[in-house]
């Protein structure tokens, strides 16, 4: 059967609404591409494919474009520069697909010879990786140059569709196998012994394996987060900033339904999709709950001072390790944006600390990316809090702990080292 043509016309007219709708008006890139799939109904797979490639695409490569073409170029110039830098299509037909008038692209003309020739060398990474330079300064003050290339090459691809078993229904194997009669291929995880990358080609949420909560999608990092915890069955387990349940769930499987699961937030309407979450999976230990964000949360958590044998403190943060998911983000962020987190991380830590028994453990984890939200606030857990480093290595597994370059009590992971988004993780033990 012949493969069909894509309608060209069709596709433009979404990308080019969702574009307006993340630079006009400020949606977010994900939401402004679900609210036009949903309405485009009509569209292809291959079509809904093609549009979220370009929507991302643009978000991603922005700030080189606009540098290459000179000032701030109209939608439909931006999008035809993307076509033609990075869609394999010439510039002459890009912009006459798009009515752009084909002058406006003459900046694209020996593109990567005048990146390669930008002479300081933070200005030239800041370009080559289409990040601010305040984040390109950042990322190469704590990795090093090279190492930051490296990092900003793997921002600007498209992250891998990795799922977590769900345990209560089966182990990895057996949703294997089940994902295989639905004629969909997957491999395992490099690091979780949960996890499966699909090949991406599925609406992995349309699959009846999904529908039935053999699985839930989650990074391959934020299934480690979940690991690190030591999580058993009949604990009482604390997820501190639960949101919309991704982490609880993890927790759940691994307590085997059987001890006490409290998920808290400060946003209900969250919470409620946790709770839709955890009756597709199975999760019946569950107990959502939300508190007031801020010193009332104090009072409501009385009930539950020094009761906790985990407690998990996901923080709310800048997300700079999760810029190849959400690369809109990087435009959104300033630099004040890691302090301004650090500040809400460390009142979160001390707070919910109080919830640990003596002997309990607190882990701390981030999914961001530089040591003002992340060492630096372990360190005030440990300074101010009172908290004891406690070793990483029995929860993640020696040779895990070991494959992933984790420290005693503290694990980075980087997209372009350990293939996931980027997290932070550190245990404590509260004396």
């Amino acid at each position: 059967m012949a493969k069909r043509a894509l309608r060209n016309d069709q596709v433009d007219a979404a990308v080019l609404e969702v574009h307006g709708l993340v630079h006009d008006q400020g949606w977010l890139a994900d939401r402004a591409l679900e609210r036009a799939l949903r309405r485009e109904r009509g569209l292809w797979a291959a079509e809904r494919r093609a549009v979220a490639d370009a929507v991302y695409g643009i978000v991603r490569w922005q700030g080189q474009l606009d540098a290459l073409l000179g000032g701030r170029p109209a939608l439909g110039e931006r999008y035809a520069a993307w076509l033609a830098r990075f869609g394999g299509i010439a510039p002459a037909d890009a912009a006459r697909r798009l009515g752009v008038a084909p002058a406006r692209l003459a900046g694209l003309a020996q593109a990567d010879a005048r990146i390669a020739a930008v002479a300081d060398p933070l200005d030239r990474f800041s370009l080559e990786a289409s990040l601010p330079r305040w984040i390109a300064d950042r990322f190469a003050a704590q990795l090093g140059l090279e190492d930051a290339r490296a990092l900003g090459r793997v921002l600007n691809e498209r992250a891998p569709l990795t799922v977590r078993a769900n345990l209560l229904r089966g182990d990895r194997g057996v949703l294997r196998a089940r994902l295989a009669q639905e004629k969909v291929t997957a491999e395992e995880t490099r690091h979780s012994p949960w996890g499966l990358v699909l090949d991406g080609r599925e609406n992995a949420f349309a699959l009846a394996s999904f529908r039935d909560g053999w699985f839930e999608i989650q990074d391959e990092g934020s299934q480690l987060i979940a690991l690190a915890c030591g999580a058993r069955p009949g604990l009482t387990v604390v997820d501190a900033c639960a949101g919309a349940g991704g982490k609880s769930l993890a927790l759940a499987a691994e307590m085997r339904n059987k001890g006490s699961l409290h998920a808290l937030d400060s946003d209900a309407e969250r919470l409620e999709e946790a709770r839709r979450r955890a009756r597709r999976a199975g999760v019946h230990n569950l107990r959502d709950r939300a508190i007031p964000a801020g010193a009332e949360a104090d009072a409501a958590l009385g009930d539950l001072a020094g009761k906790a044998d985990v407690v998990l403190v996901d923080a709310p943060c800048s997300g700079l390790g999760t810029l190849r998911r959400k690369p809109d983000a990087r435009w959104r962020l300033s630099p004040d944006d890691p302090a301004r987190f650090a500040r809400l991380q460390r009142e979160l830590v001390r707070r919910f600390a109080a919830l640990v028994r003596p002997g309990g453990r607190l882990v701390y984890a981030t999914c961001s990316i530089g040591p003002t939200e992340n060492d630096e606030v372990a360190e005030f857990a440990v300074r101010e809090v009172g908290l004891v480093p406690a070793p990483l290595a029995p929860l993640l597994g020696e040779d895990r702990a070991r494959a992933l370059g984790a420290g005693e009590a503290r694990l980075t992971l980087l997209p372009h080292r350990h293939g996931t988004d980027g997290f932070f993780v550190a245990t404590f033990e509260k004396r």
